[in-house]
């Protein structure tokens, strides 16, 4: 099971590692803003394709098939990533990190699921792993990035040597019987939401949209933010101020699976506007600590809402509808990480960061207002 647990944590760090080298491509490759938000929305085509084109993969071929492509993918990633520095070849390897991390997710936390007799433990065990890795992905690009040559390649290769573990994939039990060839595996994902719950799921699925649009806006804009106040922050300090988010999300995560589902839904529509108002409120005082601040409490944010709406969706259908609400959730919060993000990159080219940070906390009050309103009106049933 821990193997389990590792290839998750290292496939999602595989995720979040180029978050703090936009700065070198934007420098050799001259990049917009606008270019950069593409370039980082590009990862969710690849994880919107694999959720729906392979959601339910690995209940038809098995967790270690389906977990040693997802693997094969982010390898593949990697050599891109490395053979061609250039902008196509960064909406490539882009595309083929948000496959893998879509194929990853599902599988390895049915797998820890299956494998791990405690089913909270379980559930701790994936979550830690899942945004505990987009965290780590940051602090370990940028670390390296800092204080070894070649900043645009020593992260990437000390990514490949952290997936070496899998190389032992074979001893880990199989736990889903193979049903079918992978060829007749691969179907598109049905998306669908029962008419009597369709209240209780928009309310979940805006707070989820929100969630990731706040996600989006750290994840990839942080080096830009800090680049206009600080000239150059270095990457080692764009990859920590990137984890600070990460990190609060993760601890407001496993304290929202022993809570109250809506009052945790609420208080992170109340932590989200809030933490894009101190973004804004850093880039206009030119203040470092204010915007770590705003990354702690916007991460926070994103824990509360995410995970109480992703517990919330969970529960609105049976188990024969469960994998298609669920697919059509996902849909909703990833296009949260890329039309805004996107909308925010083409804003700051015509404008600036602080323009384009205020248009989002304006779209992100409305929503959050939106999510506690839907929530309040159709909560949750005891």
């Amino acid at each position: 099971m821990w193997l389990v647990v590792w290839v998750f944590t290292v496939v999602m760090l595989g995720g979040t590692v180029p978050a703090p080298l936009y700065p070198f491509y934007v420098q050799s490759l001259d990049l917009s803003e606008l270019q950069v938000t593409v370039v980082f929305a590009a990862y969710a085509v690849g994880t919107l394709t694999a959720l729906l084109l392979g959601g339910g993969l690995s209940d038809r071929v098995g967790r270690r098939p389906v977990l040693a492509l997802a693997v094969s993918v982010a390898v593949l990633s990697t050599v891109v990533f490395l053979l061609a520095p250039t902008l196509p070849g960064l909406l490539l390897a882009r595309v083929l990190s948000g496959l893998s991390v879509g194929l990853t997710t599902g599988t390895a936390t049915a797998a820890i699921a299956e494998l791990h007799p405690d089913r909270r433990t379980a559930t701790t065990l994936a979550t830690v792993a899942n945004m505990g890795g987009l965290g780590l992905g940051p602090v370990v690009s940028g670390l390296v990035a800092q204080h070894l040559p070649d900043p645009t390649v020593g992260p990437y290769l000390v990514f490949l040597v952290l997936l070496l573990p899998v190389l032992a994939l074979g001893l880990v039990p199989e736990t889903r019987p193979r049903t079918g060839s992978l060829r007749s595996a691969v179907r598109p994902q049905r998306l669908a939401v029962p008419r009597a719950t369709r209240a209780r799921f928009a309310a979940a699925a805006v707070g989820g949209f929100a969630a990731f649009s706040v996600l989006g806006l750290f994840t990839a804009l942080t080096s830009s933010f800090l680049g206009q106040e600080l000239g150059d922050p270095g990457p080692q300090l764009v990859g920590l101020s990137i984890s600070v988010m990460f990190a609060a999300a993760v601890a407001c995560q496993l304290l929202v699976q022993r809570w109250d589902l809506d009052r945790a839904a609420l208080v992170g529509a109340v932590l989200l506007p809030t933490g894009t108002a101190l973004v804004v409120a850093a880039l206009g005082v030119g203040s470092l600590p204010l915007f770590l601040l705003a990354a702690v409490v916007g991460g926070s944010g994103v824990g509360f809402s995410f995970q109480s709406a992703v517990a919330r969706v969970g529960g609105l259908a049976s188990a024969e509808e469960r994998a298609a609400v669920t697919s059509s959730f996902f849909v909703v919060a990833y296009l949260g990480i890329t039309v805004p993000v996107v909308g925010v990159g083409e804003i700051a080219t015509r404008t600036s960061l602080t323009v384009a940070a205020a248009a989002l906390a304006v779209l992100v009050l409305v929503l959050s207002a939106l999510a506690a309103l839907l929530t309040r009106r159709h909560p949750t049933p005891a």
